[in-house]
C-alpha cells in the first residue's frame, strides 16, 4: 500500500487527467485517515481485538485496491485511498508494534526491532515487483494482483496466527489531581514542546518523499532501471542502519547518537539539492543520498520512538505520545500534498527539496536543544533507556 502510490501516480494522472497536486492529495488523504484512525484502533487492540483489527484491515486493503483498479473519476480515486488509509491504521507499524508489545511483554524492544528489520525490506520487494506488474499488465491489473495478496495471504495469516490474544489490560484508575498536574506540567514543558516539533517536522519530511521518489529520480534523468533500483535499495539500507543501532548502541554515548542520527536526513537532502549543480558528481551524489537517507530514516524510527521517554517523562509516555497524534496526522497528510504543490515544470522538485531541507534542520536543532534542557538526561537516558 505505502510504496505503490509513487509508482501508480503518473499513470493515474494520465488516465484521470489529474495534476501532480491533485494526485498527491490522494496519498495525503490516506495519511490523514490513518492518523485519525490510530487512536480507536489502538483502543481496540488494547481490548484484545487485535485479530479482528488486523484481519479486517487486510480485507479492507484488498477491497480498496480492487476498487482502485476500476476507478474512472477523481472521486473514486480519493475514496480508494481514504479506505487504504483506514487499512494502514490497522496493519502497518503502529498497530503491529502494539500487538508485539502485548504478546512479548518481557522482550518487546528486541521483537519490535526485529520486525523493523523485515519491514525495512518492503520497498526492496514491492517497488520492483509493482513496477514489473505495471509494465506487464497495466496499473489497473497490477492493483488487482496486490489486492489478491492482501485477501489471500495477509488476511488469512492474521486470522490464523493472531488467535489466543492476551487478556486485555485492566483499565487504569483515574488520575488523581497530583498526577494530572504532573502530566499537564510535562505537556507544557520546553523539552516536550521541542521534541514535539522535532517529531512532527521529521515525520513531515520523511512522509513527503516516498510518494514522489520515483518521479523525483526520473527528474534527475537516471535510467529507468536506476529509478526502480534506488528506492528499492533504501529499504535494505534502513535495515543496515537499524542493525548497527541494535548491536552497537550500548558502546557509544546515547545522547550523542540521538543528536547525530537525525542529522543524516538533512545531509541526504542536501546531496539531492546539490546534485544538479555538480554535474560531474551528479550520479555519485544521488547514490550517496540513498545511503545517507536510508541509514538515517532507518535509525530515526528508533530515535522518534524513545526520546520522549528519555528526555521528558517515562511514566506518562503513552499520554505524551498520544498528544502528538493529531499534529502528526496533519503533518503526514499535508507533506506529500505540499511537495506536489511545490513541484513545477520549470523547477521540478528543487523548491520542495529546499523547503524540506530547512524543515529537517529545524527538527534537528529542536531535538538538540531539548536534550540540553532536559532535566532527566542523566538519569533516564543513561540508566533507564528503554532497552528491555
Amino acid at each position: 500500500m505505502f510504496y505503490t502510490f509513487s509508482l501508480i501516480m503518473e499513470p493515474v494522472e494520465q488516465s484521470l487527467g489529474l495534476s501532480r497536486a491533485q494526485s498527491s492529495l490522494a496519498f495525503s488523504l490516506a495519511l490523514l485517515v490513518e492518523g485519525l484512525m490510530a487512536y480507536p484502533v489502538g483502543r481496540w487492540i488494547d481490548r484484545g481485538h487485535e485479530r479482528t483489527v488486523m484481519t479486517c484491515g487486510s480485507m479492507l486493503a484488498g477491497l480498496c485496491l480492487l476498487l482502485h483498479g476500476t476507478v474512472s473519476s477523481p472521486a473514486g480515486f480519493y475514496a480508494a485511498w481514504a479506505g487504504l488509509g483506514a487499512a494502514m491504521a490497522c496493519v502497518l507499524y503502529t498497530p503491529s508494534f502494539a500487538v508485539v508489545t502485548r504478546r512479548f511483554p518481557a522482550d518487546f524492544r528486541r521483537a519490535i526491532i526485529t520486525m523493523t528489520f523485515l519491514g525495512g525490506l518492503a520497498s526492496t520487494v514491492f517497488i520492483p515487483l509493482t513496477a514489473w506488474l505495471i509494465h506487464a499488465a497495466g496499473w489497473r491489473h497490477a492493483l488487482w494482483v496486490l489486492a489478491a495478496m492482501h485477501l489471500l495471504v495477509c488476511a488469512p495469516l492474521h486470522f490464523v496466527l493472531l488467535r489466543h490474544a492476551p487478556q486485555p489490560l485492566h483499565p487504569r484508575n483515574h488520575l488523581n489531581t497530583g498526577s494530572t498536574v504532573s502530566l499537564t506540567h510535562h505537556m507544557r514543558s520546553t523539552p516536550f514542546l521541542l521534541i514535539g516539533c522535532f517529531v512532527v517536522l521529521m515525520m513531515a519530511v520523511t512522509a513527503a518523499l516516498p510518494a514522489h521518489m520515483v518521479s523525483l529520480l526520473r527528474e534527475h534523468e537516471l535510467s529507468e532501471a536506476w529509478v526502480i533500483a534506488i528506492p528499492a535499495s533504501i529499504g535494505v539500507i534502513q535495515v543496515i542502519g537499524r542493525l548497527l543501532l541494535y548491536f552497537f548502541e550500548r558502546h557509544f554515548d546515547l545522547h550523542l547518537a540521538n543528536r547525530l542520527i537525525p542529522v543524516l536526513i538533512p545531509l541526504g537532502l542536501l546531496m539531492l539539492v546539490l546534485a544538479p549543480w555538480l554535474s560531474a558528481w551528479h550520479t555519485a551524489l544521488v547514490m550517496a543520498f540513498v545511503v545517507v537517507w536510508g541509514m538515517g530514516n532507518g535509525m530515526l524510527t528508533i530515535v522518534k520512538g524513545t526520546v520522549i521517554a528519555q528526555y521528558v517523562n517515562r511514566d506518562h509516555v503513552a499520554s505524551l505520545n498520544g498528544a502528538l497524534g493529531l499534529p502528526l496526522a496533519l503533518a503526514r497528510s499535508a507533506a506529500p500534498l505540499g511537495l506536489g504543490y511545490l513541484w513545477s515544470p520549470q523547477t521540478g522538485y528543487g523548491t520542495g527539496l529546499w523547503v524540506m531541507l530547512v524543515l529537517s534542520v529545524a527538527g534537528v536543532v529542536s531535538l538538540a536543544v531539548a536534550i540540553n534542557l532536559s532535566p532527566q538526561r542523566p538519569s533516564v537516558a543513561d540508566k533507564s533507556a528503554p532497552r528491555d
